[in-house]
């Protein structure tokens, strides 16, 4: 049955539901310009806030102003303002120097960093292998607080780094907080002659058993991900394979992580065909970067402790997800983020936090880390020794790592002769 209803009806209905579209319309743009207006609204307060310290501060400050200096406190000062440990400020020199052309000799005392924040100090990572660092006794966990006289919490981060660089045959002069088992910290002065340091990220050799003999377990140890670590990694499998090696160790204690580009290339060398990377932006957009379906199979083990950061992490959190390894040490430090370096138009640059990358298919580790298959401290009586220093038996993580191996390595073997034993009985 049909039901007629009034043109008058119909034209009300009409209206009705063109005033009802029009002020979900308007509601909708009314939010939107009310936000965007509270946005500029407090971008102006904070310029106006700005322009009257700066006036106040032009018109009575005894001293010389530096008018590049101040500039770039005012933006080291927005970057630490956003709240993100990991974003920062470059200044043009520093930025230079970043940015180097990555085939020049590297000069320096020979060690790798990551920024402290608990501290505000620079915290050794890593000491690079016949550098003047370790020469001079620096360790790993060590903590820069001062760089000449000034401390590295007043200087910034990039600044401090910055000063600690300088020429061939120069000094680098800084003081180092070093933590004891009590709690305290030892301070110690240092006066290093800077000098060219080979610049290997990755170290590989067999692991020697109790007589001196070498066994079947190639160590390889992976100071950094940079853009010569792919490389460097593969010629060290193909070294050690040949060489007999049936079984892995990947040392990435304190690695502080490096590229992108870097670590995926080396994810891709091992993991079998399938997702090695996942990344998520503000907006909640996804991306995934895959492995082909070549991998590398043997038992493998990853050394790890609280200075395996970044793409260190990510590099164990890998190979635990698709079962391809054992992960022994202590905790990880808890670095999940990625940053994008953005030049500005003096040459300066932002570090800035833009993606949360993500294992293959465990959870991102931001603030929380990796623990370990095999939680395991260093043993007290080689605590203070330089970890570049320790034979394979004073190593207690190293130790646990080849007894997980040879563990797995029995159980195989067992598998295999079960195999066999039914194999026979089936005939």
């Amino acid at each position: 049955m049909k039901i007629k209803l009034p043109i008058g009806t119909v034209a009300v209905i009409v209206l009705l539901a063109v005033l009802l579209t029009f002020q979900i319309t308007f509601l909708s743009v009314n939010n939107k310009y009310s936000q965007k207006l509270a946005e500029i609204t407090a971008q102006t307060n904070a310029y106006r806030k700005l322009a009257n310290v700066d006036e106040i501060a032009r018109s009575l400050y005894v001293g010389e102003i530096d008018e590049e200096s101040l500039t770039d406190s005012i933006i080291m000062g927005y970057m630490r303002g956003l709240g993100d440990k990991y974003s920062t400020y470059m200044t043009a020199e520093y930025f230079k120097e970043l940015m180097r052309d990555e085939n020049a000799e590297l000069v320096g005392i020979g060690v790798l960093v990551i920024y402290n924040a608990e501290y505000s100090a620079i915290e050794v990572a890593g000491v690079m292998p016949d550098s003047p660092a370790l020469d001079a006794g620096v360790m790993p966990g060590d903590l820069i607080v001062r760089v000449g006289d000034e401390y590295v919490s007043e200087l910034g981060y990039y600044v401090a780094i910055d000063k600690m660089r300088g020429e061939a045959g120069t000094v680098a002069q800084f003081t180092v907080m070093r933590p004891q088992e009590d709690g305290f910290f030892d301070e110690l002065e240092f006066a290093i002659t800077r000098a060219h340091v080979t610049e290997q990220t990755v170290m590989y050799r067999r692991y020697k058993n109790e007589d001196g003999s070498e066994s079947d377990i190639g160590i390889i140890k992976i100071l950094q991900f940079d853009s010569k670590t792919p490389e460097q990694f593969i010629a060290a499998i193909d070294d050690l394979t040949q060489s007999g090696v049936d079984k892995l160790i990947f040392d990435v204690r304190y690695n502080p992580g490096g590229e992108l580009d870097s670590i995926t290339q080396i994810l891709d060398y091992i993991l079998p065909e399938g997702p090695i990377i996942r990344t998520i932006d503000r907006n909640g957009k996804w991306d995934t970067i895959y492995s082909n379906s070549a991998s590398l199979d043997m038992p493998m083990a990853v050394l790890v402790n609280g200075s395996t950061a970044s793409a260190a992490e990510l590099f164990t959190s890998a190979l635990r997800d698709y079962g391809k390894s054992i992960t022994v040490g202590t905790q990880t430090y808890g670095k999940g983020t990625m940053q994008s370096v953005i030049q500005l138009e003096d040459g300066s640059a932002i570090s800035i936090s833009t993606k949360m990358y993500y294992p293959p298919f465990s959870d991102n580790y931001e603030g929380v880390g990796i623990k370990p298959d095999i939680e395991i401290e260093m043993a007290d009586d080689v605590k203070h020794i330089n970890i570049y220093k320790l034979t394979d038996q004073q190593d207690t993580q190293l130790q646990a790592a080849v007894e997980a191996l040879m563990t797995l390595q029995d159980t195989a073997d067992d598998d295999k002769t079960d195999q066999l034993q039914l194999t026979t009985i089936g005939r």
